[in-house]
């Protein structure tokens, strides 16, 4: 997909190298364009101008290293550098939740918007893509107003992307979303995913609130599903049914889709529950909290799993904690990532290590990330070695390494033979012919 550097496209700017900026930096230097990734931070910019993605997604190394070297992609601390070099600049910062509220920080990028206003021209295009409350485009534009050149304008570009997932959803995207207010806007980002566009990816213009509410409404539905299918497990294994079964019956529905019915430990990360809670939030400073008064039974049944799993731990032990080894298979909050912020896998392995058993926790990505938050937790690096003399295995997240684990050849290696599957990953027929106890979320005992 690489094409070379045409002199005729405008030079971008990435504000923020998080995870969403280093991926879209990367990712628009493939499409051929010139980027300047910004950060605060200079070790994070010396470490990708070094060719090393401080986190893991896959694919993504390769992308960096190949678009420094053919000189289309560069990481500064200087913003003023990216105001007189690029023409347009994404802003890509954090809006984590807020402490001790459910409204979303947006320190970031106000900061970024401000730090970089003073350099920018006014031909100059601001793209705002991280996840925020809805106004927000409309008061980047006022900011803009008295601190940046006249003429410099404001576009929202929503992003979609799914950790694990993250280069093929920036060049394959299955929709580009776009909010302007101006013919020059819109030719701009039409300039900008030229080679998107040529490939068929559909390319929705629209307005700056319908643009910005696009990604909190997708996640609230997709969280919604999610919870759904946690809400019938709840109700499987008082009925002694099958949630698996239950979701795949209803998946062959094409108005429900059988993707996001994956019962079990529930969602977490960076995104989907903070970005339903700042979504009511804003919600409720509009005046439509109402409307949004679901979420909270959304955010309650995610919650509520992890205590559940941590109950269903404790009867498969005969009901006390105490004096036993539980390994959790799994630290990060999904497969195919090193991210562990609001990790279902690592809320219940403090909870039940709080409840007084020996937790070993292992993780093929996520076990440097997980010691910054709980440095006390013991964490193994061998998989072997995490589950040697255990008394519970709990399966937390689906990693392919967990999924295709070999019962007979654990057995002579646990203390006791019994596992939890919390994401119903693993095969019960085989795990129970092997002679373990092996519990689901909402499946039967046996």
């Amino acid at each position: 997909m690489t094409e070379p550097a045409a002199t005729n496209k405008p030079v971008l700017s990435v504000i923020g190298t998080g995870y969403l900026g280093a991926t879209h930096a990367a990712c628009m230097a493939e499409l051929g364009f010139t980027v300047i990734g910004v950060d605060i931070d200079p070790a994070k910019v010396d470490l990708l101008n070094s060719g090393t993605v401080p986190f893991y997604e896959p694919d993504l190394d390769d992308l960096l290293q190949r678009n420094l070297r053919a000189g289309r992609l560069r990481f500064t601390t200087s913003f003023e550098e990216a105001g007189k070099d690029a023409q347009v600049h994404f802003i890509c910062v954090g809006t984590p939740q807020q402490p001790g509220a459910y409204a979303a920080d947006m320190s970031q990028v106000f900061g970024a918007v401000d730090a970089l206003a003073p350099h920018i021209s006014a031909a100059d295009l601001v793209v705002g893509k991280s996840t925020v409350p809805v106004g927000t485009a409309e008061e980047i534009v006022n900011r803009l107003k008295s601190t940046a050149a006249i003429g410099v304008e404001v576009a929202w570009n929503p992003e979609f992307l799914r950790e694990g997932f993250a280069v093929q959803d920036t060049l394959k995207p299955d929709r580009l979303v776009v909010g302007v207010t101006s013919e020059q806007a819109e030719r701009m980002m039409r300039e900008v995913y030229a080679p998107l566009i040529a490939d068929n990816v559909p390319f929705l213009v629209t307005d700056y609130p319908t643009a910005e509410l696009v990604k909190v409404a997708a996640n609230s539905f997709l969280a919604t599903k999610i919870s759904f299918i946690n809400a019938m497990a709840e109700v499987c294994e008082a009925a002694g049914a099958d949630v698996t079964k239950l979701a795949q019956a209803i998946g062959y529905d094409p108005r429900i889709g059988s993707r996001f019915l994956a019962a079990g430990l529930g969602f977490g990360g960076g995104c989907l529950p903070k970005d339903i809670r700042a979504f009511m939030a804003r919600a409720g400073e509009l005046g439509a909290e109402e409307a949004l008064t679901f979420l909270r039974e959304v955010d309650q049944i995610n919650l509520r799993r992890r205590a559940h799993t941590v109950d269903l731990a404790r009867k498969t032990l005969g009901g006390d904690f105490r004096g036993k080894v539980v390994t959790m298979l799994g630290a990060t909050f999904k497969p195919d990532s090193d991210d562990v912020r609001d990790s279902p896998a690592l809320d219940v392995a403090v909870a039940i290590s709080n409840a007084g058993a020996t937790v070993r926790v292992h993780d093929p990505k996520g076990i440097a990330n997980a010691k910054r938050v709980y440095p006390n937790m013991d964490y193994r690096e061998d998989l072997l070695d995490a589950v040697t003399d255990a008394d519970l295995l709990l399966l937390g997240t689906e990693w392919r390494e967990y999924r295709e684990l070999d019962p007979h050849q654990l057995t002579g290696k646990v203390a006791g033979a019994a596992i939890i599957d919390a994401r119903n990953a693993l095969d019960p027929q085989a795990w129970r012919s092997a002679g373990w106890i092996y519990r689901a979320l909402g499946r039967p005992t046996a």
